[in-house]
């Protein structure tokens, strides 16, 4: 393409290409559609890029002028290479989106006719996204969700020999709407039941329907205040537990993990985790991922579990336990150093029987905390490992079972 100057109100300000679909936002800049929606709806930014002027309402309106002058500049340019600029598809409108959800409710077919449609809009474009989220469609999609019943077969439409199941559609949908944060509050404040529900297709839903639950359980746990999340069941454990086991999918399994990083602190969490049978998944999970992130997401829960006494009885009951716990440090981040540290640090303190504390030193977990105290691993799990030492200092000090030239790093009993 030969060179050729482009008039500069052509280029977006965030893109710095020629816009393709100009949109006007409140503060009266112009954006290409894409890059605009990326700002605002995916990178969650509140402020206009040019300006810095917050974006209380994210309409964004078509500048059909400009975008003309950009198709005629083009044409008139295509001698040197420029491509014609089609003229873009026009969102969704909030009109459209009521119209279609009225017409769900006449039959099964006309709402899985809906769920596909929606489906469709969706993945245009984040503006038809924010649309369905401000037109009911999420309230709609819940309601399906709640109704789940995996018995029925009255009125189970088939695609070949596939049954179309409308709870998998709408889980799917809301799933990859990428909710707002305040339509994740008010998923959860109006449809109280939906973490309920959501359990339901946990249980008996398909490994599909299972993922998209538990990755929507995720984003909206994320947002629950602190009542919600103390007031969680233990039958929501349990399932969360056996996605896990079951490994349905390394998304699925990687959503359950950050959900149980969250929810564990709040109330009898930590205990329901443990009692769900969550502690020998776990160290299964670490026996076998070499995965920084996931490893560091596993130590993380351990260690929280680890703060009950039901989560250190588990740990202690499995074979491999505390040896996998002890082989991640020095071997992965300093952040895992400083999980696994401090659940030696809590069976330290809470399960020093002289069989445990046996059991350390013949692991080489008391050798490998001495070497924690030679290397640069953070501060804070120095400490920890200094303090594992010092309360057991007269029972291991001497051991034969720290090296000699580890012995010298063991920490004097204060």
């Amino acid at each position: 393409m030969e060179e050729i100057d482009v008039p500069p109100f052509f280029i977006c300000p965030i893109s710095l290409e020629i816009m393709t679909d100009p949109v006007t936002v409140p503060t009266g800049i112009t954006y290409d559609r894409e890059s605009i929606e990326k700002w605002l709806f995916s990178g969650k930014n509140t402020a206009c890029p040019v300006t810095k002027q917050v974006i209380a309402d994210c309409e964004l309106t078509p500048n059909h002028t400009l975008r003309r002058l950009i198709q005629s500049w083009c044409m008139l340019n295509a001698c040197h290479g420029i491509e014609r600029i089609p003229t873009p598809k026009p969102p969704i409108s909030k009109a459209q989106i009521t119209e279609l959800l009225n017409d769900a409710a006449k039959s099964p077919l006309h709402q899985i006719k809906c769920l596909r449609r929606l489906q469709s809009i969706a993945s245009e474009n984040a503006t038809n996204k924010r649309c369905m989220e401000s037109s009911g469609a999420v309230e709609f999609l819940a309601s399906i969700v709640s109704n789940y019943d995996p018995t029925a077969v009255d009125g189970l439409l088939y695609n070949e020999f596939e049954p179309i199941r409308p709870t998998d559609e709408a889980l799917n949908i809301l799933y990859n709407l990428q909710l707002s944060e305040a339509a994740l509050k008010n998923l959860m404040h109006k449809n109280g039941d939906i973490v309920v529900s959501l359990t339901r297709v946990m249980q008996r839903g398909t490994c599909k329907s299972r993922a998209y639950a538990v990755s929507l359980l995720k984003s909206m746990l994320e947002m629950a205040d602190p009542m919600q999340l103390i007031c969680l069941r233990h039958e929501l454990f349990v399932e969360l537990v056996r996605v896990l086991r079951d490994r349905i999918s390394q998304q699925a399994s990687k959503a359950t993990l950050q959900l149980l990083v969250s929810v564990s602190p709040w109330g009898r969490n930590k205990v329901r985790v443990a009692e769900a049978g969550a502690v020998p998944v776990l160290i299964e999970l670490l026996l076998c991922s070499s995965q920084k992130r996931a490893c560091e997401t596993i130590l993380t829960v351990l260690d929280e579990v680890c703060r009950c006494a039901e989560g250190r009885s588990e740990l202690l009951n499995h074979g491999a336990g505390l040896a996998i716990v002890s082989k991640k440090i020095l071997r992965v981040s300093h952040v895992a150093n400083q999980r696994a540290v401090r659940i030696l640090l809590s069976i330290s303190k809470f399960c020093a029987t002289s069989n445990v504390l046996q059991e350390m030193l013949q692991l080489g977990i008391v050798a490998n905390l001495c070497l924690v105290l030679q290397v640069e691993c953070g501060h804070k799990t120095k400490e920890k490992a200094k303090e594992v030492l010092k309360l057991h200092a007269r029972v291991w000090m001497n051991s034969p079972c720290i090296p000699s030239n580890l012995r010298s790093s063991y920490p004097a009993s204060s």
